[in-house]
């Protein structure tokens, strides 16, 4: 297990990215945290990474986006298991474990059995804090931030990500985690 602080939604986009170079057909990545707590723009950064096609946006209403590779790696799987009432409901998205690279977000328990490898990522958000408006800090980093960031809902205030790694793929990066 490893704990760090992300200061803002730009640099959650930027580790994103960086994390992408390190995954790899196969993996699967279960992203818990409340609403608004960054678990998307993670996954762009993820998505432009990993050189994929079209917006990553929250799959709400769909429940599963493929993005297709642009650079012969992976597709990206993007998961929103908010509204599945178990792990049937995820098998019936018949999505391809195997050959892509998979985040689910809200998947904590609903993926036993689906592969032996996958990290855990929990995204805390504090509760209360930067509530700004156009003037004020979150307004200010709406011209700076990374592109595709909805500062309405990642506000730009520091994250506490816990990551776990399980089994035997991520058994070698116990204490150097993707994107460090």
């Amino acid at each position: 297990m490893n704990r760090r602080v992300i200061p803002d939604a730009a640099a959650m986009h930027f580790w994103g990215v960086r994390v992408a170079a390190e995954l790899r057909a196969g993996d699967l990545l279960v992203l818990t945290g409340p609403l608004g707590a960054g678990k998307t723009t993670f996954t762009r950064g993820l998505g432009v990474g990993l050189g994929v096609r079209g917006a990553v946006t929250s799959p709400t209403f769909v429940l599963a986006r493929t993005h297709p590779s642009l650079v012969g790696g992976p597709p990206l799987v993007h998961v929103d298991a908010y509204r599945l009432q178990g792990a049937m409901e995820l098998d019936d998205l018949d999505i391809d474990f195997e050959h892509s690279v998979v985040v689910v977000e809200w998947g904590r328990g609903l993926l036993d059995g689906v592969t032996e490898s996958w990290l855990d990522i929990e995204i805390e958000r504090p509760t209360g804090a930067l509530q700004t408006g156009p003037a004020g800090a979150a307004g200010s980093a709406r011209a700076s931030a990374a592109p595709g960031l909805d500062l309405d809902v990642d506000l730009d205030e520091p994250r506490t990500v816990t990551i776990t790694g399980f089994g035997p793929r991520w058994a070698a990066f116990e204490g150097a985690w993707p994107g460090e």
